[in-house]
């Protein structure tokens, strides 16, 4: 029997080694959306925290399962986990719950109905955002609005020129801002999030614009591009990892040529700049308002 696995769930998990993994987080792994109605034997799923994604998840999985069929779900009590019991049965389905090393695991056998699914996935669907004229879905960074670092960065940006990237690029706002610029000649939109891309798809509209769903930091150093804009990460999983945005710093230094210019904002607790000097010949603190801190460096 093949188990079904959404995300990266912890060692007290104990996922099964040959699942096919879910996670629109996960490069190359297959949507859940996919999976036919009534088709799977077991899922398991290491819930997100994102209250509208979360129930959105549970309902598709619950969709997917064939009558008989079990679900297990885990979260971190501070994480949603506290909430999955109560969740799951306004499904109308019955749940054994149990904890351990703070999470919360439920256990759901498919009844033969389930309620309010279609309601949970229309909630937590991709959809034009009111008041945001674009593309994007919950469980996308910063889903429904436009973030204070991205709006700081494309404030502050130049007209740039040439060749460039956009690492994190989310569901396209600042490679809109980017491609205004005629001198331009292409854009690389990466995003780690599935959700993001296929909304940057509907949202950036350009020929000069190709999209990769990627983990920035697997990218080859091609050391030839003009310019690179960034908004990097700084969660993984929930926590805090400072790492990520230091690894978006060094690999935006091996994409772009010697000259080559990279912006970035970052909250400003982040210690990105020991990273940027390492990395680049000039770095320049551009702004430093509401939090955020916006850099140019050069190679």
């Amino acid at each position: 029997m093949t188990t079904l696995l959404y995300g990266r769930p912890p060692a007290v998990f104990d996922p099964p080694g040959a699942a096919i993994q879910l996670s629109p987080l996960i490069p190359g792994s297959t949507p859940l959306e996919d999976v036919g109605e009534g088709s799977a034997d077991s899922i398991m799923i290491y819930a997100p925290p994102g209250v509208l994604e979360r129930r959105y998840t549970l309902a598709l999985a619950l969709r997917a399962l064939k009558v008989g069929g079990r679900l297990d779900v885990m979260a971190a009590k501070d994480k949603g986990g506290s909430r999955l019991k109560k969740e799951l049965e306004g499904f109308g389905v019955e749940v054994g719950e149990s904890a351990k090393a703070h999470h919360r695991r439920c256990v759901v056998i498919r009844p033969e109905t389930a309620t309010g699914l279609d309601a949970a996935i229309e909630a937590g669907a991709p959809r034009l955002v009111d008041g945001l004229d674009a593309w994007s879905q919950p469980g996308v960074f910063a889903w429904d609005r436009i973030d204070a670092g991205s709006l700081l960065l494309a404030q502050a940006l130049p007209p740039l020129k040439g060749a460039g990237a956009d690492l994190g690029c989310g569901y396209g706002a600042l490679a809109t801002v980017v491609l205004a610029s005629p001198a331009v000649t292409s854009l690389r939109l990466v995003d780690l999030d599935r959700r993001a891309i296929e909304a940057a798809r509907k949202n950036v509209a350009d020929p000069r614009a190709t999209f990769e769903w990627a983990d920035v930091r697997t990218l080859d150093d091609i050391g030839e591009l003009n310019f690179v804009v960034s908004n990097p990460p700084f969660h993984d999983g929930g926590a805090e990892d400072k790492r990520l945005g230091q690894a978006f710093i060094r690999k935006a230094a091996g994409l772009l040529k010697k000259g080559g210019v990279l912006w970035v904002v970052a909250n400003r607790h982040l210690p990105y700049e020991a990273e940027l000097k390492d990395a680049f010949k000039r770095v320049d603190m551009i702004a430093d308002s509401g939090g955020y801190k916006l850099f140019e460096a050069v190679k």
